[in-house]
């Protein structure tokens, strides 16, 4: 797994995250905000308020939450299957 080493908001409902491997971006989130655990976000300071988890997980106050592995996938635009190689051979039936 992948950990998230720095996390900082942004304008609107974009982070930038870097990662322990070095990749780093910004992140778009604006698709997440406002709809179930993600309306805390209308609040700027919660939004503002983004942290780095014990487990490399990008965490805001309440329980609000992205798995560094999702939030790895979204920035690189890879599939699953290029990370967990274990995905292909569960897909492909073998």
């Amino acid at each position: 797994m992948n950990r998230v080493a720095r996390a900082k908001p942004r304008q609107g409902f974009h982070i930038w995250v870097r990662f322990e491997d070095g990749t780093a971006g910004d992140l778009d989130l604006s698709d997440l905000a406002g709809r179930g655990v993600f309306k805390a976000w209308e609040d700027r300071r919660l939004f503002e308020s983004v942290r780095i988890s014990e487990a490399g997980a990008v965490e805001w106050p309440g329980g609000v939450d992205l798995c560094p592995d999702a939030v790895y996938l979204r920035l690189t635009g890879r599939q699953p299957e290029e990370l967990f190689p274990a995905l292909r051979a569960v897909r492909c039936g073998a």
